[in-house]
């Protein structure tokens, strides 16, 4: 691979004008040796010369060099700074820090883009590296026009990648217009991010018979190119008498697959299945599940986070396959190390106070956690949590992109 790469680059930068100033060394020995050095030193040796910093900014040595150094990035905003961006490093070290229309949320994604998003039908997909902003039309598709919910337009966006097609899609759902409007349609649109023109129109689809959640804390979580949600927690107002009503489980997850762009079968979780109903106050108990209950991606599965507070414990049960809806809890985590019972009143109850980001090569898993705005990093065979040393995150989010590719543009 490497040896490709630098084969590649090597006949490319012959053509250059300025070839012969690469020094003594052969182009592909140079690109051997760049390529042991972290991104860091990188991005400091640009300065050296013209020719090194195209080198080390072509797209053949960047994507060899991500290869040999994977590195776990973040896009985050800080509770002192939301009117910006920042790519950021596990220790801390802001890379790059880049301006964002006011009111912007960053949605929870693990991508190159970023998507950012207001309640009131206002989303932006930025690219990082370039700094190129698409502000997409908040207009509805033509059949969606005059609907009764579009008066108040609360909507929900996520943001994911088709990887057969390498599209990049945003998926916006209209909710409710009030808290129990069940027999309103709950509608659906899709658009596609375009290189060359920035995007397509959004496309009118099927809606669910079921409202899919739209809070922040539960909203849409990609998968390999599906979006997963759980079932709105407005329906635990229909739970009555001494059962459930059928269909309606605080752990349904709907999911709608990016490529084809359809709904998929549903999904039960493991949480409601496995529910014990001969016990005292157990209608009581059924309900608050749905207010503990949030979705994550890990090592490329799809998540059930179940925060059982009042035990602190955190399950992470895992979708290991989907045809046979498999579920497997791989972790449970005590969490009374990081959150003490009084912080439990911080935030309201849809909130989930506990977010699992991205589990490490080492194994060990990287928590955000709501209530102060750190992130935490937990290893599974010690059982103990580290504090990553930084200013208190508003919202996070994962970066695939690498350092090199960032230009020089308000990098700090």
């Amino acid at each position: 691979m490497v040896t490709t790469c630098s084969s590649l680059l090597a006949r490319r930068t012959r053509r250059m004008p300025d070839a012969s100033n690469f020094g003594i060394l052969p182009v592909d020995v140079l690109f051997d040796v760049l390529l042991c050095l972290p991104a860091k030193d990188l991005c400091r040796l640009r300065v050296v010369c013209r020719p090194w910093r195209s080198l080390t900014s072509d797209p053949l040595f960047i994507k060899a060099h991500t290869a040999r150094h994977p590195e776990t990035l973040f896009l985050a905003t800080f509770r002192d700074d939301e009117m910006h961006i920042h790519v950021m490093d596990l220790s801390g070290n802001v890379m790059k820090r880049i301006g964002i229309p006011n009111g912007h949320k960053v949605q929870r994604t693990r991508l190159d883009l970023v998507c950012m998003a207001t309640e009131r039908n206002s989303c932006c997909v930025l690219n990082p590296a370039t700094g190129a902003v698409y502000a997409l039309p908040e207009s509805p598709v033509k059949e969606h026009m005059n609907r009764a919910h579009l008066r108040r337009p609360f909507t929900s966006f996520t943001f994911g990648l088709v990887a057969l097609t390498c599209e990049y899609k945003v998926l916006r759902i209209f909710n409710r217009p009030g808290l129990y409007d069940f027999g309103l349609q709950q509608l659906c649109e899709v658009l596609t991010i375009n290189d060359d023109t920035g995007y397509a129109p959004w496309r009118g689809k099927q809606s669910r018979d079921f409202f899919v959640e739209c809070q922040e804390a539960n909203s849409g979580v990609v998968v390999n190119g599906v979006v997963c949600f759980l079932m709105d927690t407005a329906y635990d107002s229909l739970i009555v008498g001494g059962g459930v009503v059928d269909g309606l489980h605080p752990d349904y997850i709907f999911s709608f697959d990016l490529e084809t762009e359809e709904w998929r079968e549903d999904i039960q979780g493991p949480i409601s299945s496995n529910f014990v109903w001969d016990m005292e106050n157990a209608i009581e108990e059924y309900m608050s599940i749905w207010n503990q209950l949030s979705l994550s991606e890990l090592k490329g599965y799809l998540v059930l986070v179940y925060h059982r507070r009042h035990q602190s414990t955190l399950d992470l049960w895992f979708l290991t396959d989907y045809e046979t809806r498999s579920w497997v809890k791989e972790y449970s985590i005590q969490t009374d190390l990081i959150i003490p019972a009084n912080e439990y009143s911080v935030l309201p109850l849809v909130l989930p106070m506990v977010v699992p980001l991205v589990v490490l090569n080492d194994g060990r898993i990287v928590i955000w956690l709501r209530s102060t705005g750190l992130m935490h990093i937990y290893d599974p065979i010690t059982r103990t949590f580290t504090e990553v040393e930084m200013r208190p995150l508003a919202q996070v989010g994962l970066y695939t992109g690498s350092p090199l590719s960032l230009q020089n543009s308000d990098m700090v």
